[in-house]
């Protein structure tokens, strides 16, 4: 087995748990910044599997740029869900997603 798949698998089992783990997140709680913790788990994943096919595929370059990419869309992504879960908790006291249903607007 040449030193790159060796690389390649090593890595991919890595991310596929953290995959999982982030999947496992997103299911299993009703609260949100759980979920949002899930979501960036499950980003760092993705990030992590772009940045190991770079460099199996000899394109570091392209997958520096979209990994940068990546994370200025993540950035973005989760101060807006942020500010929007901070508005839950204002309007209903409570982060559960259960309570989420009982807005209106």
């Amino acid at each position: 087995m040449s030193d790159a798949a060796r690389i390649f698998w090593t890595f991919n089992i890595f991310i596929a748990m953290l995959f999982v783990a982030g999947f496992y997140y997103i299911m299993a709680t009703r609260n949100l910044i759980r979920t949002l913790i899930g979501i960036e788990i499950l980003i760092k994943a993705v990030t992590l599997l772009i940045i190991v096919n770079g460099y199996i595929n000899g394109q570091v370059g392209l997958a520096q740029a979209m990994v940068v990419t990546l994370i200025v869309i993540e950035v973005f992504f989760v101060a807006v869900a942020a500010g929007i879960v901070l508005n839950i908790y204002r309007n209903t006291d409570s982060i559960d997603t259960t309570n989420v249903s009982n807005l209106k607007g």
